[in-house]
């Protein structure tokens, strides 16, 4: 891609987030919004393929379905209020079909079907803001609007979108599909709280974007996309190898890396909000993710693929790629739950 075509379209993709978590204007949020995906197409689109372009189209016509209901929306609360400001929601149908055409943008459960056919058929660093950036813009208006968001809609969706995250990934040998049904468990575990504690989900939201983007920035440095390439890594690079282990597994949310300080807390808020069976139900489907994070690790780590004697000297070579930031994305990803009391201050 011609490199001023390139910045100008990257321009254009951060200033669409920006204007929609700046504005106060619910036209505004949806040229925001519309910015925002017109710009991520010819970046999905980077290496032009068959796979490439059909991802692309499932995301367009998925975007631009989510944006039609949230435009109604916005008119029918308009009819209500006679006002455009995003603060305000005076009419619930218009606030359940906001949270809805959200809910279809973020990727959520019943409307996740696209995130994993979308990631897989992208590169890695499309994947990457596909997957972190993408949801910034979508949160923040669910963030603005929480006092009015329906909660019995609200935690019906986060629920269902833990257990498919789980679910889906049972069976992936597919890198990002993982990864996309990682990110639909995420979203679940970041809308429960929201109504409950929005600060906490912007807590959740950092730690999700910095453990997938440390993810993402592994398997780029080893330029893998399957379970079988990434068992390969072991004898190209033994210590980057570990450390995609431990990543995983925070991800998972064990403890005691960082990954287990959000779920610690969403458990310990849910728990003092006098709901029980939600967080024991939401721990529970947990463990499904887990379990294909465990496969991960197994396939990458525990095991040694059969290879030949001159394969396990790889190690040796020293590598083309620089890996910027992966150190210290590294230690965010695994290392930060000493700091949970003082983040717990300000809830």
């Amino acid at each position: 891609m011609n490199p001023i075509t390139h910045t100008i379209i990257m321009f254009t993709l951060v200033s669409g987030t920006i204007i929609v978590m700046i504005s106060s204007h619910w036209l505004f949020v949806w040229i925001g919004f519309e910015m925002n995906m017109l710009a991520i197409i010819p970046i999905m689109m980077k290496n032009f393929n068959p796979r490439s372009m059909e991802a692309a189209v499932k995301y367009f016509l998925t975007q631009s379905t989510a944006s039609m209901l949230l435009m109604m929306a916005v008119i029918i609360n308009l009819m209500f209020s006679g006002q455009w400001t995003v603060m305000n929601m005076f009419n619930q149908t218009a606030c359940m079909l906001i949270t809805m055409a959200l809910a279809m943008k973020l990727g959520m459960a019943p409307f996740h079907f696209w995130v994993p056919e979308v990631t897989q058929g992208i590169p890695l660093k499309s994947g990457l803001i596909l997957l972190t950036w993408q949801k910034l813009a979508p949160i923040s208006i669910l963030y603005q609007i929480s006092p009015s968001i329906n909660l019995n809609l609200m935690l019906m969706m986060s629920l269902l979108s833990i257990l498919i995250g789980g679910w889906g990934g049972l069976n992936q040998t597919q890198l990002r599909k993982i990864m996309a049904y990682s990110s639909i468990a995420h979203m679940g575990w970041m809308m429960t709280i929201l109504l409950y504690n929005p600060t906490m989900t912007l807590l959740n939201l950092a730690m999700y974007i910095i453990m997938t983007s440390t993810m993402f920035m592994l398997f780029m440095m080893n330029s893998t996309t399957t379970m079988l390439s990434l068992s390969h890594t072991w004898t190209k690079m033994p210590i980057l190898t570990v450390l995609t282990l431990t990543t995983l597994l925070s991800m998972g949310g064990l403890p005691p890396l960082s990954g287990f300080m959000p779920k610690w807390m969403i458990i310990q808020e849910l728990t003092k909000n006098d709901s029980i069976i939600l967080p024991t139900l939401m721990a529970i489907a947990a463990l499904l993710n887990l379990y294909f994070y465990m496969r991960l690790t197994y396939v990458t780590t525990l095991t040694m693929f059969p290879s030949t004697n001159n394969t396990k000297m790889k190690w040796q070579f020293n590598s083309t790629k620089q890996p910027m930031l992966l150190p210290t994305m590294i230690v965010l990803s695994t290392m930060l739950l000493p700091l949970t009391p003082m983040l717990s201050i300000f809830e």
